[in-house]
């Protein structure tokens, strides 16, 4: 049951821009699946989706770790949208973005799967990565200098 249920849900987020634990709760009643908050919330962590901006700014559930060359573009642009500066403090990484788009930038960044972040913690336009070294938070920030720059 779980099984279907999850690809259930992986199935409408991909048809629908859902917005909300409830509104996908919704949509899976209609699919004959009776959940709980507790369920889809479950669900929603074991699947890695999260919310990333959407058309007219409005947020959608995405499924991490299932994209193709076309949704490492879409990381790459939503960095790029809302990446404002960044800093270091030994191996932690600071990123500022534009307000409210944090969380969408660190689910980016955690997409593009550098290897040297160990996590990272989102807020409203702030986001700190632990990073495995001093050296290797330089040559990131080198990097992602370089997607800030369009190379």
């Amino acid at each position: 049951m779980k099984s279907r249920r999850q690809t259930k849900i992986l199935e409408i987020i991909a048809k629908h821009n859902v917005e909300t634990q409830e509104e996908l709760s919704d949509r899976l009643e209609r699919e004959g699946f009776h959940v709980t908050q507790a369920t889809v919330s479950r669900d929603i962590r074991e699947l890695k989706l999260t919310k990333v901006a959407g058309k007219g700014g409005r947020q959608k559930y995405v499924a991490l770790g299932k994209e193709s060359a076309d949704m490492s573009e879409k990381y790459i642009g939503i960095f790029r949208n809302g990446f404002v500066s960044m800093d270091m403090a030994q191996n932690i990484l600071v990123i500022k973005t534009a307000a409210g788009m944090a969380m969408a930038v660190a689910a980016a960044l955690d997409a593009m799967d550098h290897d040297e972040i160990v996590g990272s913690i989102a807020g409203d336009d702030t986001i700190m990565c632990a990073i495995r070294t001093v050296e290797d938070t330089e040559r990131l920030m080198e990097r992602l200098r370089r997607i800030v720059g369009g190379e």
